[in-house]
């Protein structure tokens, strides 16, 4: 499997495991030697306390501490408590011989301790340090019958080597626990960095195949219910790309040919008034022609060079009083021929003159791109009307059609770069779908508003709003 961002939560996850543990281990362990070690000492004093019984009651029956007794006794207690008894008198001399020196006589500190308590503790001095002896030390009388009561001194030394064991085995237990437990948690946690990466290396395998341009796949729901919503986002982003891809084709195409277009029938009509095959009666004609082809040729430029700045933040507008009635008047007389053609009725122009502050070339031409659409889409023999108002800050201009008019997902997208309704595709085979897209970025550089209002079958209506004075910056 790739490499994933979840390859490391094994790593982290492994390592805390491995902390925690270890930690745990290590108090369980001494928490566990502490408890072991009390409960010895615990055996070790019970011990002490019946050697102690067994001496008082035989010395009180014989007068003496009798040495094979005591070696009786020791013999029973060594097997049963892995033990060593010492007897010591009252100067701390041991009555029996011992094979540790160090135990034949008790230190003055030990009998003063033995004077005041019971002594219990851990003698690593006796033994190596590997092997701890851990020490009861008690102090008792004798007598017998009438006579004065004697001092001894009993200590029990208990070889370490049980302690040991038993720490040996924890830690053995601790090591075994330890490794079982890193292995379920490194299976956890790879199961875990498996499924969660799947999501993540299917991402990134689609997204391969949509850098080379092929949107032919989409993101499946997974079973990680908490990619759904980035899975769907994606193929969200995927079906935009694709749909500018598409659209971006669609629009080299479409520039192509319009291009191509007034520049094959300019080429012509120019050779052919060069070359004589037109003749000197029909020149006027053709050229009229060839003009209308680089007014158009000109739109298309200035649109695209328009559409570019807008794009880069470009765009300056230059702010002039400007008659919004006069330059709507005089972009209508230049589809006057289409006007008559198609038999339309002009309304609305008889108005008073409407003045604002705006770039003239801009709003220019988003009032040509605007009747350029009515005239375009305008039923025959239908009717474009005009309609001009204002209030104390603002102006409005109406630019309504009758004729087929929009769909509510028509005008939802009407706005939209290089988006052209299924109407107009018939109607308009030529147009890069531009226009409104570049007029709405122009009236919102007039810190205005455009909006469109249709009855599907019945009209479509513009309505432009600019502000009466530009703020000042």
């Amino acid at each position: 499997m790739k490499r994933t961002p979840y390859k490391y939560l094994i790593y982290i996850g492994m390592t805390t495991v491995s902390l925690a543990v270890f930690i745990t281990g290590i108090f369980l362990i001494n928490y566990s030697l502490k408890g072991y070690q009390s409960s010895k000492l615990e055996e070790v004093s019970v011990a002490g306390e019946l050697y102690i019984r067994d001496v008082q009651e035989n010395y009180s029956q014989t007068g003496s501490l009798d040495t094979e007794f005591i070696k009786k006794l020791d013999t029973i207690f060594t097997h049963s408590c892995n033990t060593e008894f010492i007897i010591y008198d009252e100067e701390g001399q041991s009555i029996k011989n011992t094979d540790n020196p160090k135990r034949s006589t008790l230190s003055y500190d030990i009998i003063q301790k033995l004077d005041n308590d019971v002594y219990l503790a851990f003698d690593s001095e006796n033994v190596s340090a590997y092997e701890p002896t851990m020490c009861y030390g008690s102090k008792f009388k004798v007598r017998y019958k009438g006579e004065e009561a004697r001092t001894y001194y009993l200590m029990s030394y208990v070889c370490g080597k049980s302690i040991s064991n038993f720490s040996q085995g924890l830690l053995t237990v601790f090591v075994v626990i330890f490794i079982i437990l890193f292995v379920i948690a490194g299976g956890l946690f790879s199961l875990v960095a498996q499924n969660a990466g799947k999501p993540v290396l299917e991402i990134e395998r689609i997204s391969e195949k949509y850098a080379r341009g092929d949107f032919s796949e989409k993101l499946e729901k997974s079973q990680n219910t908490e990619f759904d919503s980035i899975y769907a986002s994606f193929n969200k982003m995927a079906e935009f790309i694709e749909s500018n891809e598409n659209t971006s084709k669609n629009f080299i195409a479409n520039v192509s040919h319009e291009l191509r277009t007034p520049m094959t029938t300019i080429g012509g009509f120019v050779d052919g008034i060069l070359d004589g095959v037109i003749p000197e009666s029909k020149q006027n004609e053709y050229l009229s022609i060839v003009s209308q082809e680089i007014k158009r040729l000109r739109i298309l430029i200035s649109s695209m060079l328009n559409m570019t700045k807008f794009e880069a933040g470009n765009m300056k507008p230059n702010f002039t009083e400007t008659n919004i009635t006069e330059l709507v008047i005089r972009t209508v007389f230049m589809f006057e021929q289409k006007i008559e053609v198609k038999k339309v009725d002009i309304e609305g122009l008889d108005a008073e003159r409407l003045i604002v502050e705006a770039d003239e070339n801009l709003i220019e031409q988003v009032i040509y791109n605007l009747i350029e659409n009515a005239v375009k889409f305008v039923n025959k023999e239908g009717i474009i009307s005009f309609e001009f108002r204002k209030n104390e800050s603002s102006c409005f201009i109406n630019i309504k059609n009758t004729g087929e008019g929009l769909t509510d997902t028509e005008i939802s997208q009407v706005f939209d770069r290089f988006y052209k309704t299924d109407s107009s595709r018939g109607k308009d085979t030529t147009g890069l779908g531009l226009g409104l897209s570049i007029s709405r970025r122009i009236i919102q550089l007039h810190n205005g508003d455009i909006t469109v209002k249709s009855i599907y079958g019945k009209y479509t209506e513009f309505i432009i709003e600019l502000p009466l004075k530009q703020p000042k910056s």
